[in-house]
């Protein structure tokens, strides 16, 4: 009886250690994007918390939802990953559903971070016009 237990505790253990190892190796060989997603997700929610703070004072629930949105893109680029390193020809998934994503992030850091006093109106127009050059200059 004690053999079967410790053969089921060995058989448990051994899935958890193959499951940690699998996103370990995931994680460590495609740092890089996971890296570029949390900073883009947290530049994005630091300068709309210090809006937060100058309107309304510091509200938990929206600075939670940073962490929430973060964890949120980890898992789905997480899947993304998994899919591309289990079928063959699916290289691009990744860059094609998360890079829409960190662009607008970024966009909206931009704003956030103008509507913080961190850089001018101005500054951000000609971003913003660079980004869109086939709409005009603003006025």
């Amino acid at each position: 009886m004690k053999n079967e237990v410790a053969g089921s505790i060995f058989a448990v253990m051994s899935v958890i250690s193959f499951i940690c190892s699998y996103f370990f190796e995931l994680i460590t060989s495609n740092a890089e994007q996971y890296l570029g997603l949390i900073a883009v997700v947290f530049i994005d929610g630091f300068f709309g918390i210090i809006i937060g703070i100058k309107r309304e004072g510091f509200q938990t629930r929206k600075a939670i939802k940073v962490l929430q949105r973060a964890i949120t893109w980890i898992l789905f680029l997480t899947v993304l990953l998994m899919v591309e390193k289990g079928f063959a020809g699916t290289d691009w998934l990744s860059e094609t559903i998360i890079t829409p994503f960190i662009v607008l992030q970024l966009i909206s850091a931009l704003k956030n971070a103008s509507m913080a006093g961190f850089i001018k109106a101005e500054e951000l127009n000609k971003i913003l016009d660079r980004i869109d050059k086939h709409k005009g200059k603003r006025k």
